[in-house]
C-alpha cells in the first residue's frame, strides 16, 4: 500500500502540483487548505506532513508545535520563507526538512522519499502512527538509527553501574533524571544519550550533530546550542541545583563526572 501523505497548504495552485508530483510518485495524497483541518485529520493515519508556513487560521511553526504534542509523524516544511533564522527555527521545532518556495516538484517528492528512508516507516496501512501518551515520555516512538541505538546500549549499561544520575529505557526510548522521566524531543533524546554515553567528554557542535542528527549538513551549529539549552532547562526542571550539561568556550559541551 502507498505512503499516505498530509498537505496542509493554502495556495490552491501550489497544491495542485504537490498533489500531482506526489501522485505521480506513488503517494497517496490528502489536502486541506487550513490548519485546524489539517489537526483534525490527524485523527486519521498519515506517514508525513507537508506543512505551509504561511496559513490562514494558525501559523505553521504553532500548528507544527500541536502536531509533535501528539505525532511524532515527519514533517516538511514548504514556505515562502527562505531567512535563516525561519529554517533554523523550523529545524528547531523538530521539522525533518524545510523546502523553500519556489520549488522543483520533483525534488520535493525525493526529498518526502529521503525522510521516509530515514525514519524507518512503514506504509499507514502497516502501522499506526504512535500518539504520544499524556505521561511525560514523548520519546517512546522515536525513530532510532544506528548511532542512537549503540548509544543507547552504552549509556543503558553505564546507569547499570551507577555512574550517572540517568536512567535509559532503550527499548521506550525514555530517558529519566534522579527517576523523573524527561520530555524530550528527537533530537534532544539523541543529544543525551551522546553526553550519557562518555561523561565528561568534551563534544564538539559538529560531532555532537553527527550523533544526533540524520543530516548532519543540513543543519546549523547553533542549531545544537538551541537543543542544549533547551535540555538544560529540563533537566534544572528536576534539580534546579545541579548543572548537568557544561560548556567548555570554543570547543563544545560535556556531561558532569560528579554528581
Amino acid at each position: 500500500m502507498p505512503y499516505r501523505i498530509l498537505i496542509i497548504e493554502d495556495e490552491p495552485a501550489i497544491a495542485d502540483n504537490i498533489l500531482y508530483a506526489l501522485k505521480t510518485e506513488g503517494f497517496e495524497c490528502v489536502w486541506f487548505a487550513t490548519g485546524g483541518e489539517g489537526l483534525r485529520a490527524l485523527e486519521s493515519v498519515f506517514d508525513l506532513v507537508v506543512l505551509d508556513v504561511g496559513l490562514p487560521d494558525i501559523g505553521g511553526f504553532d500548528l507544527c508545535r500541536e502536531i509533535r504534542k501528539r505525532h511524532q509523524l515527519p514533517i516538511l516544511f514548504l514556505t515562502a520563507r527562505a531567512g535563516e533564522i525561519d529554517r533554523v527555527v523550523g529545524l528547531e521545532l523538530g521539522a525533518d526538512d524545510y523546502v523553500v518556495k519556489p520549488f522543483s516538484p520533483r525534488e520535493l517528492a525525493a526529498r518526502i522519499k529521503a525522510i521516509l528512508r530515514r525514519t524507518a516507516l512503514q506504509p499507514s496501512s502497516q502501522v499506526q502512527i504512535q500518539t504520544l501518551p499524556a505521561s511525560p515520555v514523548s520519546s517512546a516512538s522515536q525513530p532510532t538509527s544506528p548511532s542512537t541505538s549503540s548509544a543507547a546500549t552504552a549509556a543503558a549499561a553505564a546507569t547499570a553501574v551507577g555512574i550517572t544520575p540517568f536512567q535509559v529505557d532503550s527499548e521506550r526510548m525514555v530517558i529519566s533524571f534522579f527517576r523523573s522521566p524527561l520530555e524530550l524531543s528527537r533530537y534532544e533524546y539523541r543529544l543525551l544519550l551522546a553526553f550519557i554515553e562518555k561523561p565528561g567528554r568534551v563534544w564538539s557542535r559538529e560531532q555532537l550533530m553527527e550523533k544526533a542528527w540524520d543530516s548532519p549538513e543540513s543543519s546549523l551549529e547553533r542549531t545544537v546550542d538551541a537543543h542544549v539549552k533547551s535540555l538544560r532547562s529540563k533537566l534544572r526542571e528536576v534539580k534546579p541545583d545541579v548543572e548537568a550539561i557544561r560548556t567548555h568556550r570554543g570547543l563544545g559541551y560535556s556531561l558532569t563526572e560528579v554528581w
